[in-house]
């Protein structure tokens, strides 16, 4: 993460502030109207600390302060420190929020509060991370742990939450432990839909007979930058001597272009080799930046 890199780089700009608003109201929502009244759990320090509030009684805004103060200490010093002040204060507007604002209980149908809990949770995450700060350490300490192992961020994610679910299935019941899991998936299905967001970006190579005609049209009509490299084509097994030169393109383009261009490319080459890759974070050239760190 980046965040702060800069020494003129501002802790908040107003986008930040909007950002980290509305996640906060919207996982305080989350957590109000749906998964504390009805003793549901999560993933992450917010599973802990519902897990402590349902065995112990204690205060939420409070427990999650606290179980967040070393993932914050972590981010300080091994990420950023504007990371870590936008974190920080989220969590004490998320306690706050809490504590002050009496949001209603809307329903006590178990699929629903975990649907419903889930989707405002994960929005409420997903907005805090756009605007440069996070209020679960969890994901502080698998960026740490990332670099002394070889899985995968959310691999590490998923096993830290397997043992939280366990453990909810010990002190609380099987059942609670099955909803937290579902509450969790769909929490982190709408986080990476809102940090991607709608125009996520698509990488999609292209091999055609016809590359000129291709690339015209991606540039041309879809007004999208390419990268050309050159290759060979051919190599089957009857003729494994034969190959001939061909222009390999790659572009990239957004989640609702796939189609446009498949129909594009199709119209073009209907035998045309096509296959899409999901690209993260792309920065520089033509494309825009779509999220903060």
């Amino acid at each position: 993460m980046q965040a702060g890199t800069h020494q003129n780089h501002p802790l908040f700009t107003l986008s930040d502030i909007i950002y980290l608003i509305l996640g906060v109201l919207s996982a305080s929502f989350a957590l109000k109207s749906f998964l504390v009244p009805n003793h549901f759990l999560d993933g992450g320090v917010t599973g802990i600390s519902l897990l402590f509030h349902e065995v112990q009684g204690w205060n939420l805004g409070l427990i999650l302060i606290l179980l967040n103060i070393p993932f914050i200490a972590l981010a300080y010093f091994k990420v950023s420190k504007h990371f870590a002040i936008r974190s920080a204060l989220t969590i004490v507007l998320i306690a706050l929020t809490l504590h002050f604002i009496p949001f209603p209980e809307l329903t006590h149908d178990k699929l629903l509060v975990a649907m419903f809990g889930g989707f405002f949770l994960g929005i409420g995450i997903g907005l805090s991370m756009r605007g440069g700060g996070t209020f679960d350490g969890m994901e502080v300490l698998a960026l740490l742990t990332l670099k002394r192992s070889s899985f995968s961020i959310t691999e590490i994610i998923l096993g830290m939450n397997i043992i939280i679910f366990i453990i909810a299935a010990l002190f609380l019941k099987v059942e609670t432990a099955l909803y937290a899991i579902l509450t969790y998936v769909i929490a982190g299905q709408m986080t990476k839909y809102v940090i991607e967001g709608i125009e996520a970006y698509t990488g999609v190579t292209i091999v055609s007979s016809n590359p000129d005609a291709v690339k015209r049209a991606l540039v041309l009509t879809l007004n999208r930058g390419i990268t050309v490299y050159k290759g060979e084509r051919g190599f089957m097994k009857e003729s494994f001597e034969q190959s001939a030169d061909v222009d390999i393109i790659f572009t990239i383009v957004t989640r609702l272009e796939v189609r446009k261009l498949r129909n594009i490319v199709h119209e073009i080459d209907p035998k045309a080799f096509i296959f899409t890759s999901t690209v993260r974070e792309p920065q520089g050239g033509i494309v825009k930046e779509i999220i903060k760190h």
